[in-house]
């Protein structure tokens, strides 16, 4: 299988990042969060990422549309146009002879909903880590904030990925930083929500990640909004204050490859007290 050819279609198909991984950098994971648990003959996971466009956070940043994003940004960007990108790349390996097995990007945290079928398999279903398995593609890292970021957007995209029987040669690890670490993002939530840190390694990469009470953030109303999947999942932050703080201190800092002509940031932040439900009103 050429993986160049590949990559050259998942753009043509809109795959704004596309990551590949043999599946032994997933050795070190537990059964239950292993993709050979959901495709026992996977020898490679790739992973297809399309940006959301920094426009369209805009009406967030403003205050003044919260709508946009839940559509461009979350639920048709998710399941409309990466699902077809994700889709026709899976396509495009069958075509070829090797079996693909798409997935969507549903919350880790969601506990089993079934009974084991076998002794030796764990119950379904088995919810894999994206920011995990992106990190394990080369893709970027895990900031501070807890945001996959990506040299290129920062914390614009989101994922999907395809286990496969192909055997593709794997993207390098990513070892280079872009989150800049906890002095500046100890500030960018107003709440209060981080409680500490810890270090994740993943593929022999370390990154300070802040211990967040993501209770505090379900409770956000400065552009956090519920996961769309299971009450079990993260809130999704990506439109949050803490998030739009952390774009802006990106791009201002040359961190980030995706430039604009004026800077992120135009007004002063917004940031709106625990009394009021913007989604409501």
């Amino acid at each position: 299988m050429d993986d160049l050819r590949l990559k050259e279609f998942a753009r043509e198909a809109g795959a704004d990042l596309i990551g590949i991984a043999g599946i032994d950098r997933f050795k070190d994971l537990p059964q239950e969060k292993d993709p050979q648990a959901i495709f026992p003959e996977t020898k490679t996971v790739i992973l297809l990422g399309r940006r959301i466009t920094r426009g369209t956070l805009r009406g967030v940043e403003e205050g003044t549309n919260f709508y946009n994003y839940l559509a461009f940004g979350q639920s048709w960007l998710s399941e409309r146009f990466l699902a077809l990108t994700t889709f026709q790349v899976a396509e495009y390996l069958e075509d070829n002879g090797w079996e693909a097995v798409p997935l969507p990007n549903l919350p880790p945290e969601v506990p089993p909903m079934g009974v084991r079928v076998k002794p030796d398999t764990p119950a379904p279903n088995v919810m894999l880590d994206f920011d995990d398995a992106a990190c394990r593609a080369g893709l970027g890292e895990i900031g501070y904030c807890g945001f996959f970021l990506t040299p290129e957007f920062g914390p614009r995209q989101r994922f999907q990925m395809i286990l496969t029987d192909a055997p593709l040669k794997p993207d390098g690890l990513r070892m280079e930083r872009i989150c800049p670490g906890p002095g500046q993002c100890q500030v960018f939530c107003p709440l209060g929500a981080i409680k500490g840190e810890k270090v994740i390694t993943i593929c022999g990469k370390n990154m300070v990640v802040a211990q967040t009470d993501y209770r505090r953030c379900s409770e956000c109303k400065n552009g956090a909004m519920a996961n769309p999947y299971h009450p079990a999942g993260k809130p999704d932050r990506l439109a949050a204050v803490c998030c739009r703080n952390c774009l802006d201190s990106l791009e201002r800092s040359g961190r980030i490859k995706n430039q604009f002509q004026l800077s992120f940031r135009q007004r002063p932040v917004w940031v709106v007290e625990q009394t009021v439900d913007l989604f409501k009103i």
